[in-house]
Order: structure tokens, then sequence, then C-alpha cells
């Protein structure tokens, strides 16, 4: 039929725009008139000419026309409409296409009065009567006409002006005022038409059994000859009258209202009949389709089950939520003859819809697990909605442009009109989210939102769509642990599960900062983690002690870096020799550790003793406390053999209150009597010893420290510290740099100032060349410095002790 289909309805011409052509096209309708001008046809110009623009459910644009429209061709019992149409691609409306398209309905026979309700319009036709005693009188020259009202035309048939009768006023109108004022009027040689937009100023509202109607009350005056003759342009047309129960439509109409029964006595029905889209239907036709038409004698009422043939359902939008209407284009024609007009024909022209209801949209996931795709069909969806972008992961994706995502999308078209989207996505898309759920299983989720609009409504909606799937492809973690030398060696293969997973050792999160801190070893290639943790250090676990092995272990978690939930745990248990926790210096030096093992949590390692308890460890952690002692201290026994000489001391723990130990730990150096060594030597003469001056650059630091355990210096933040008088105070003296162990550090002059001045007067000597002050009644006291995990150097460092003093003169205290 091409892009343009024409259909005659009575007195209307209907012309529909196919959907197939036009859609996604920018259109401009114009109406042609006989000398071939096209005049644009807006909201404006159609109510008041006469032409109605609807929409099917399937997207095409109807145009209906009235047989008196303005431009349009009356002759012979036919009239003829002339429409074009300009179709552009783009929105600026260049480059335009245009169709036009003619098309002829024969018209008749009139009614004496007709009258329409449409959709934007109210339009009623009378027919104009002459008196044949004014047919016989001598027309004069047109011009008189124009002599005595300059208003009026000088056509034969031609409207003067318009009155329209309001409660509180008459208001008279000539043509070309009313013209300006939207009002459509027109005659011809047998009718006299008004036209009137339900917009006008001069529309009433007006109540009737309560039913509310517009109504224009107005007479038409027109000029014949000499003659001005008048009629009765009265119009009414419904705006409401339905309600909807039971799943029911009942629209209902009051018969003979007051502005349409002006002066008449005498009623009587002639026809009453009904249809869908203006199609006029049957008895038969309308019980098939369980409608009801009844015909009473103040009303005449309607019934359409919702969802009946002959509707359809639109798709509408509230308050961001997707629902659906229900809507219905019915017409009635109702004709009577009364004892003013004769036969009257009333034509009413009403699309219903029903309230807006809600609906859900159907999210059915089909996993391909071949393919690896994720098929998710989402809907169905009525003709009038279209998808127009996907947002993925807060990005908003045109259509075309999905695919650059991943996201092929199908539609699915029904014989109903109706439709559906079938969106593929690969589980391995960067915007499908996954997930491990338990054991072998993941979870893929798939969350974008899809955005669609209405047509003609242009109302927007989204429906967020959220899919899952669970798919058994998750490779967990693994892991293989060994010993090497002094250290427990942990090597986790990631599997595809754990790219979001965080090694934690008890509660805390192993990252290389904590690493280094515990002078453990971490390496994370990407596709392993590597850790490798000394045999005596912090989070070790000791499980058993043998006198000839030691199993330890190290636990580590992976954990959810959101969650924190425990994914998997590994271990790694070796076997260690004891000989592992004593050295037997050759200089009757021993160093002995000492472990707390697994159970023992309530032990206090910094309370370990030797035998002699004043013996305490020099190098504490929460599972080891280290002694370092002479093999002549600390309550060591001796044994001599023939070959030996043996050692032996014990670790012990006690209760507070109790001289029972309940945690005993024996240890023994044994060193050989007798032992010969072979040496090669060859004699030279050896210069005297000397040093040899040198120069360089020395980094020192003095550190003033709270306790003599030399634990915890004061912070800047802290000074000036305030001492009593003779109360001990700790120093510290540092080399910091360079780190060489072949250096020694000497403290040779030390003083204190009464000012921050190294130079200002008075002083006091603390230190004499490396010595105390013999004249300090409180002398300067030495402490030893012992290796540590602080003290990797002790030659580096020297420890003193002074008792708080201050400068007096005479009597009197010196202040600075």
């Amino acid at each position: 039929t091409g892009p343009m289909s024409s259909e005659c309805l009575g007195n209307l011409l209907r012309i529909t725009l196919s959907a197939e052509y036009f859609e996604d096209k920018y259109l401009s309708l114009f109406v042609v008139d006989q000398s071939g001008t096209a005049w644009e046809l807006d909201e404006a110009m159609a109510a008041q000419c006469g032409y109605t623009v609807t929409y099917t459910p399937w997207r095409s644009i109807q145009l209906r026309a009235s047989a008196l429209s303005c431009h349009s061709h009356l002759e012979k019992d036919m009239f003829t409409v002339t429409i074009q149409i300009k179709a552009f691609q783009t929105p600026d409306m260049s480059n335009a296409t245009t169709h036009l398209k003619s098309a002829s309905c024969p018209y008749g026979p009139w009614s004496p009065r007709e009258i329409i309700c449409e959709n934007n319009y109210m339009e009623v036709s009378v027919r104009r009567e002459v008196p044949q005693t004014i047919k016989n009188f001598l027309q004069d020259e047109p011009e008189d006409w124009t002599l005595v009202f300059p208003e009026a035309k000088a056509e034969e048939a031609s409207i003067w002006q318009i009155v329209f009768h309001q409660p509180e006023e008459k208001r008279a109108l000539v043509v070309s005022n009313a013209w300006s004022a939207g009002y459509g009027l027109n005659a011809t040689g047998s009718r006299a038409l008004l036209r009137v937009p339900y917009t006008a100023a001069q529309v009433q509202l007006v109540e009737d059994q309560g039913i509310t109607f517009s109504v224009l009350r107005s007479s038409t005056f027109y000029k014949y000859q000499w003659v001005i003759l008048m009629v009765d342009t009265a119009v009414a047309c419904p705006v409401d009258g339905v309600d909807y129960t039971n799943k029911t439509i009942t629209w209902t109409v009051p018969k003979y209202i007051p502005p349409l029964s002006a002066g008449i006595t005498s009623f009587k029905d002639v026809l009453v009949e009904a249809g869908v889209d203006l199609h006029k239907l049957s008895a038969k036709e309308m019980a098939s389709r369980k409608y009801v038409l009844l015909n009473e004698s103040k009303a005449i009422t309607m019934k359409i089950p919702i969802g009946a043939e002959g509707g359809y359902y639109k798709t509408s939008v509230s308050n961001g939520q997707l629902g659906v209407k229900y809507a219905i284009k019915l017409f009635l024609e109702h004709q009577w003859e009364d004892n003013k007009w004769g036969l009257t024909k009333h034509t009413i022209i009403k699309e219903i819809e029903t309230p807006f209801e809600q609906t859900e949209v159907a999210i059915i996931n089909n996993l391909n697990l071949s393919a690896r795709l994720m098929n998710v069909t989402v809907g169905t969806f009525l003709p009038d909605a279209e998808l127009v972008n996907l947002t993925i992961e807060g990005v908003v994706v045109a259509l075309p442009e999905a695919v650059q995502h991943g996201y092929l999308i199908h539609r699915t078209s029904y014989a109903n009109g109706s439709k559906a989207y079938v969106i593929q996505v690969p589980l391995d898309a960067p915007s499908v989210k996954k997930e491990y759920m338990r054991e072998d299983m993941r979870a893929y989720t798939l969350n974008v939102t899809l955005t669609f609009i209405t047509y003609p409504s242009s109302e927007t909606f989204v429906v967020p769509v959220i899919a899952l799937s669970a798919v058994k492809d998750a490779v967990l973690p693994s892991a293989t642990g060994f010993c090497d030398g002094r250290n427990l060696q942990l090597i986790i293969t990631r599997g595809n599960v754990d790219q979001n997973w965080l090694p934690f050792i008890s509660d805390w999160q192993l990252t290389q900062e904590a690493a280094q801190k515990y002078n453990y070893i971490l390496k994370d290639n990407g596709t392993s983690l590597t850790i490798s943790v000394p045999f005596l250090s912090p989070y070790v676990s000791y499980e058993g002690f043998h006198t000839s092995a030691i199993k330890a272990s190290f636990y580590l978690t992976l954990k959810d870096a959101i969650t924190l939930a425990q994914r998997r745990d590994f271990s790694v248990s070796c076997i260690f020799s004891p000989s592992e926790l004593i050295q037997c210096l050759p200089n009757g030096t021993v160093i002995i550790t000492a472990i707390k093992l697994a159970g023992g949590e309530d032990l206090d390692t910094a309370l370990l003793v030797l035998r002699d308890r004043q013996c305490k460890p020099s190098l504490v952690t929460e599972k080891t406390a280290t002694f370092k002692f002479n093999v002549n201290t600390c309550g060591t026994s001796r044994k001599f053999n023939s070959t030996t000489m043996t050692y032996e001391n014990e670790v012990l723990y006690f209760r507070p209150g109790n001289d029972i130990p309940i945690y005993q730990l024996k240890f023994l150096c044994l060193y050989a009597v007798k032992q010969t060594a072979d040496l090669q030597y060859e004699s030279k003469k050896t210069p005297p010893p000397s040093i040899k001056p040198g120069s360089g650059c020395l980094t020192l630091s003095l550190k003033l420290f709270k306790e003599k355990s030399y634990s915890e210096p004061y912070q800047e933040s802290e000074y000036p510290v305030v001492k009593y008088l003779r109360e001990a105070l700790y120093f510290e003296v540092e080399m910091l740099q360079p780190k060489d162990a072949r250096l020694h550090l000497n403290l040779d002059d030390c003083w204190a100032t009464n000012s921050q001045s190294q130079d200002s007067l008075p002083q006091w000597h603390i230190l004499i060349q490396g010595c105390e002050n013999n004249q300090d009644s409180y002398r300067t006291v030495f402490h030893k410095v012992n290796y540590s995990l602080r003290v990797k150097f002790p030659q580096h460092l020297k420890r003193f002790e002074v008792r708080m003093l201050t400068f007096v003169q005479g009597t009197s205290l010196l202040q600075e």
C-alpha cells in the first residue's frame, strides 16, 4: 500500500502513515488547498479546521479529516483532501523527502443538524433554509451590502457574525474576529458550520445527570440577498461519564441534553449505533466481544470488558514505575427526531484509557555454559515501548555501542506485536561480577540498567536487570610448604577466585611493611605468593618439643578484602633440631632461646629465669625468651670426664608464690678437654702496632631514656623533662653512621652546663677521658649494651646513668 493509505468513514476521511516507512523520521504535516498552497498543520489549526492526528498501537500515525474541513474540496457529493508529508532524517529538518497524498470520499445525505464530538474539537453543521418569499426578492448589487455592513461579504451565502450566549452576557463576533479567536466557520450553499476547540474561551462546562459536558451556546447569522438569517449553532459534547468497576468500562451518555434541546417539545429515537475505531459493530459482533449497548429512556450506556477485542494495551509510566493502561477508541451515533430540527445526528468519538496498573517485567536467565554466555531475556514489552540505551557500571551506552562492551542485544518479536529483548554477555566480560560461592562454585552477576522510551508520549522508564549464574569453574588457591635451614616456606599458587583475597596472620594483614617488621620475606608475582618465615620469629607456633626434634608451624589465612570473610586456611609445619635454640661459644658464652609451646598461652616469657633466678632473659618476644650468660654464672653446673667438660643449666618458669616450676627446659654445653689443632705459620718481623689517623663523617645521637631498661626514650613533645634532685638520668649515645662493625664508639669528655650553649660557664664534668669524675659525690654509672632487635651493633652505643644536679653559687641557686 505504500507509505500512506486512506479509508472513508462516513463524513470522515482517515489517512494512515505507515510506521514501517516513517519510523525514526522527523515529520511535518501540511494540508494543501485547491490553489496548491500548503498549510502546516499544528494543534491549533487542526482543532480549528477539522483535523485530528492520532497514533495506533502499531506506532502508525493517523490523520482524520472532516468532510467540511478547511481546504477540503466539495464536488458532486464527494469531498477531497490533499495532504503533504515532509520527512527528515535529522532534527535540524534538512534534506526533506516530500510525500503527497490526495484522497476522496462520498458524503451525505446530510441530516438537518449534525454534531460531531472529536478528540480535539466540537463541530455542528445545520441546514440553511431560506423562505420562499425571500427568494422572490431581487438581489441588489454586491457593493450595496458593503455600504451598509462593511463586515459582511457580498457572496450569496456568507456567514456574517456569530453570537455567543453566556449566562452573564451575549457576545458577538464577526467572522474575522471569530477566526482569530480559534473558531472555525464555513458555509456552503446548503449548510452553515461552526467548529469549536475544547479550549475556546466561550466554552462552558455543564453537568447533566451527573455527566459533565463541554457546551457552547451560539447563534450564527448569515445573509441572503438583503435579508439576515439566523440559525441555532449550539453544540455539546460529553467530557466524562466513564466508570471502571469490576474490570469493566462503563460509558454513559445522557440523551436530549438541554443545550441541544432548547425549544423542543417532542423527541423520538431513530437510531443508536456504536463501534470501535469508527467502524460500526452489529449486535452479533458486540455480543461476540461481550460488549453491552443499552438504550434507556434518559441515557445510552455502553459496557466494555477491560481487555476485550477491539481495544489494546499501551505502556504507561507513573512516578518512574512501569505499568499499562487498556485503551479503546469507541464511537457512538445517536439519531433522533424532534419538532424543531426534524432529524439530528449526534456522533461522539471517545478514546478511553483505564487507570494505571503497575506491571512487573519478567527476566529469564538462560546460561549457555558451553559458550560461556549469559543469555538474559527481558520482557515482554508492548509495541509502543522501545529500548534506547543501557547503563553499564554507571556509564550510559547507546545500543549501537553496546557491542564494544561485549553486549549483544537482539529483539524478539511476537505475532501480537509485543516483543522481548535478549542480552548476550560473555561470562568473562569485565562488567560481569565474579564472586566465589563455595567449593568449586563461582557466582557470575550481570547488573545492567535498561532505559526505554514510549511512543508517542516519549515517557521514559528503566528496568534494572540483575541476573545471577552459578558455574562450577572455581579454581581455589593451593599451597605447598617446605623448610630450608632455619626458615619455614609457604608458596601459595593463586586460582581464579582470589583476586581480592588478602593474606592474614591471626587478625592482622600480612603486608610488605609487616613482613619486614618481623623479618619475614614476602614475594608476590601475581600468580603465586611466597612467604619465608624464620624459625625463631613471632607468630610461629611450637607444637612439640623432644630431645631430638622441635615441631614448628606457621598458619596463614586468606580473607575477602571487602567482607573480611575467611576464605582459605594454609599452614606449613617443619621439624627443627633443638640445637637451633642454643649456641655454645668457645669463650664460654652461652646463648639459649626458650620457646613457649602451643597451649601455654598463659605463660609470660618475660618471667622465665635460669637456675639463678637473678638471670633473666636479655631478649623477649611473645613466644620466646633469649638468655646470654657465661658458663661460670647463673647457677650453671659442671661435669668432667676424660674427654669433655659438660655445663648444664635450666630455663624455668614459676607461678607467683610457688617454688615448683611449671616449665623446665634443660640444656647442655659440651667442651672438649683435649683438642689438637694443626696451625701453619711463618716467622715474620711484625712492626709495632700503630693507629693511623683518619677523617670521616660520623652521625651521632644523644637520647634521654625513661628507665634503666632503655626501652622508651623521651619524645621531642615531652621536653622540657622535669626531674628531682639526685633522681637518675639515663643517657644513650649512639653512632648512627657509618654502619661498620669494625668501629667502636668511645666517649672522651662529657659535661653539663647551665644553658643550652656547650661553652657557657659554669660547667660540671660527667666524664673525663672516658672515666667517671672522681670529684662527683654521685659518680656516673656505665651500663652494658647487649645485642637486641633494635641494637645490631652494641659496640656503636654507650649508656650511662647520671644523678640530677643543679648549679649553685654560695647558697644561691643559679638559673638560666
